[in-house]
């Protein structure tokens, strides 16, 4: 039988679950076994993203290196494009600038408004491009973004277009749309099922076809949640599932804006809601996870055995994701031998 993974790229992704050493390391072995990409999370007030992208850049030759994503609204699009101009310089042509919209409580509460996030994200998209190609000085009079003969100026270095391609993370149809008539990729997010992915493409598909573009040149990266079993033993994938059902939970009652795209029912985003705060304790998550069923996490996870795992990855590759990125839980080592480019056959 002909394996649906074959020939796809794969990529990881870290947040904030490895000392950053480790996650050097998750890297390294990632990259040596034929790994496409590695995007570096900064959705909490954890860890920065720009500092361990560097990291990895300084000691990998080939891999790519996203952030997925940073946020539009914290650093001025001049300031952006100065920094992965910065990381360009350190991996040439291996570097994108994943960006997102945040979330709220989050952002209000280190009082961000997200007023009007559509604009914003187009004008700082539109800048930082701009200010990436080296052309000259950019001027900028939009309703949130201000540039006044603003360039990347190199006095010492060559100056040079910078190869830094612009990924919107997105999650709601309008992003999405937007999406799709200004950005080289979409990060397709996490704990979502596959059915969103069908009204995700249908809205990039609308946004691109108004810009005059094709659906497949917009690239589809893809956040999965990969909880892999050390073995096929009952009580290993027990486990592997069980991590991925915390993490559900968590996500059911922080971003259920997420949870309802893929059609989680009200009643349970409301009674998992119900139990966790923000930010959730561990023992919060743990007493409401005890809500959530094994079909759900099913749903929006890859969990389970290597096999299991893969099959619900070829799901999202079915409905549209061009590289599955990889969200590791627990064994990382399993899940990077299971998802191996030149994995050897079974």
């Amino acid at each position: 039988m002909s394996d649906p993974l074959a020939g796809v790229p794969m990529a990881v992704y870290l947040q904030d679950a490895h000392e950053v050493r480790d996650a050097m390391a998750i890297v390294a072995r990632a990259e040596a076994l034929g790994y496409h990409a590695v995007w570096q999370a900064e959705s909490r007030l954890v860890r920065e993203a720009t500092v361990p992208m560097a990291a990895f850049a300084a000691t990998t030759e080939t891999i790519r290196i996203g952030s997925g994503v940073v946020d539009c609204w914290t650093r001025n699009p001049a300031r952006l494009a100065a920094t992965f101009s910065t990381l360009d310089d350190l991996a040439p042509g291996r570097i994108i600038l994943g960006i997102g919209a945040w979330w709220d409580p989050l952002a209000a509460k280190v009082g961000i408004a997200r007023s009007r996030p559509l604009m914003v994200m187009r004008e700082v998209v539109e800048s930082v491009r701009a200010l990436l190609a080296c052309d000259g000085p950019v001027t900028y009079d939009g309703e949130h973004v201000h540039l006044d003969g603003v360039e990347l100026d190199y006095v010492h270095t060559e100056r040079r277009a910078k190869d830094v391609p612009i990924y919107i993370g997105a999650t709601g149809m309008q992003m999405m749309e937007l999406s799709g008539r200004i950005a080289d990729g979409v990060v397709l997010n996490y704990l979502v099922s596959p059915g969103y992915n069908d009204r995700a493409l249908a809205a990039l598909t609308a946004g691109a076809s108004k810009a005059g573009r094709d659906i497949d040149a917009i690239d589809r990266p893809q956040l999965v949640v990969c909880s892999v079993s050390a073995s096929d033993d009952e009580a290993d994938r027990r486990a592997a599932i069980e991590a991925a059902k915390l993490m559900v939970t968590q996500y059911l009652g922080q971003q259920p804006h997420i949870m309802a795209a893929s059609g989680v029912s009200t009643d349970l985003l409301d009674a998992v809601g119900a139990v966790l705060t923000w930010p959730a304790t561990h023992d919060q998550v743990v007493a409401a996870s005890t809500l959530v069923p094994d079909e759900v996490v099913q749903l929006l996870c890859a969990a389970g055995t290597a096999e299991e795992c893969r099959a619900k990855v070829a799901e999202y590759v079915a409905t549209g994701c061009t590289c599955p990125v990889l969200y590791p839980l627990g064994d990382e080592d399993a899940m990077l031998a299971a998802f191996a480019p030149a994995r050897p056959p079974t």
